[in-house]
C-alpha cells in the first residue's frame, strides 16, 4: 500500500503533468505521457514519483521527481540508486530532480551529483536540484504551475499576505485543487502567525490537523527535532573530549538517524582520538 507522502506527491503532480515536467525539465517541448510505478525490490521511496515523457528530440524518456521535505547527507546516494534502478527497469534514459522542500541547515551544503571513486573505478550521478525557497512564487501564478500552489508561502517573495491570499483564491476557484487549502495553511503557518493563517483560510487548526497532509509532516518535523537534539548532544561529546570540531564532520552527521547517532554517541564515548571517530564515522 503506498503511503500517505506518495499519494500526495502523485496527486500534485497529477494536477497539471505537462505543466510540471516542462518545468523541471526546463523544456517547454516536453510532455508528460503517464506516471509510472515507483516500486522496486530491495527499495521502499515513498516520496519518489516517476513520470514517461517525450520530447521530439530525445524520444521517450523518465522524469524522476524526488519530493525531500529537508535535504540530507544520504540523498546523493539516494538518488544515484533510485536513477539507476528506474532506468534498468523500464529501459529508458533517466533524469532526476531533487526538489527540496525547506532549507536545511546552515552546516549542510546542497550537492547535486555523486561522486565516488573505489579500486580506480568511478560512480558519478548527476541530478538537478530545485529548492523551493529560491523560486519565485510569481512564477506559480504566471506559467501557471497548480502543483505548486500549496508551497507559495514558503517560496521566494510568496510569503507576503496578499500573495499567500491569491494562491487561496486560485486554489477555491477549482474543485480539483481545493482540497489543497489544508497544504496550502500549513506552509503558510511557516511564515505567517497561526492567528493571521486562521483569519486569511477561514480554517480551523484543529481540522487542518487531522488532515493526512499535515500529519506526515508533523511526523517528519517530530523526527527531525529528535535527530538535530541527538546531533547537537553529539557534538558536544565531540567537542568536550577533543577540542574542535572540523565542520565537514559535523556535516556527516546531518541526516543519520537517531539510532545511528546514537550508536555514535557510544562510540564518541569510548574512542580515544577525533581521527578514530571519524574513522568510525566512514565505515
Amino acid at each position: 500500500m503506498a503511503k500517505a507522502a506518495d499519494i500526495g506527491s502523485k496527486r500534485l503532480i497529477n494536477l497539471a503533468p505537462d505543466a510540471w515536467v516542462q518545468w523541471v525539465t526546463q523544456r517547454p517541448e516536453v510532455v508528460a505521457k503517464e506516471i509510472l510505478g515507483s516500486e522496486f525490490q530491495w527499495i521502499s521511496r515513498e516520496t519518489d514519483v516517476l513520470v514517461k515523457a517525450y520530447s521530439a528530440t530525445h524520444g521517450d524518456f523518465l522524469v524522476l521527481n524526488e519530493l525531500q521535505l529537508r535535504y540530507t547527507t544520504h540523498m546523493p546516494l539516494r538518488m544515484r540508486a533510485y536513477a539507476a534502478l528506474a532506468q534498468e527497469r523500464y529501459r529508458l534514459p533517466t533524469y532526476p530532480v531533487l526538489i527540496n522542500i525547506l532549507p536545511p541547515p546552515s552546516t549542510l551544503t546542497i550537492v547535486s551529483s555523486y561522486e565516488q571513486e573505489f579500486f580506480g573505478l568511478r560512480a558519478i550521478q548527476d541530478y538537478r536540484v530545485i529548492n523551493l525557497w529560491e523560486i519565485d512564487a510569481e512564477i506559480v501564478f504566471q506559467q501557471p504551475l497548480p502543483s505548486l500552489l500549496p508551497f507559495v508561502p514558503i517560496l521566494r517573495g510568496g510569503g507576503e499576505v496578499s500573495v499567500v491570499q491569491r494562491a487561496l483564491q486560485a486554489l477555491r476557484a477549482d474543485a480539483q485543487l481545493n482540497q489543497l487549502e489544508s497544504l496550502l495553511a500549513f506552509f503558510a503557518s511557516f511564515v505567517l502567525d497561526t492567528p493571521l493563517v486562521q483569519q486569511i483560510m477561514r480554517w480551523d487548526m484543529a481540522v487542518l490537523r487531522e488532515s493526512p497532509w499535515y500529519q506526515e509532516i508533523e511526523q517528519r518535523g517530530i523526527q527531525l527535532g529528535l535527530q538535530q537534539g541527538v546531533q547537537r548532544q553529539l557534538i558536544r561529546v565531540l567537542r568536550r573530549r577533543f577540542g574542535e570540531i572540523p565542520q565537514e564532520v559535523e556535516a556527516r552527521l546531518e541526516g543519520e538517524s537517531v539510532e545511528q547517532l546514537e550508536n555514535l554517541m557510544d562510540s564518541a564515548i569510548a574512542v580515544s582520538s577525533l581521527d578514530e571517530f571519524v574513522q568510525i564515522l566512514s565505515t
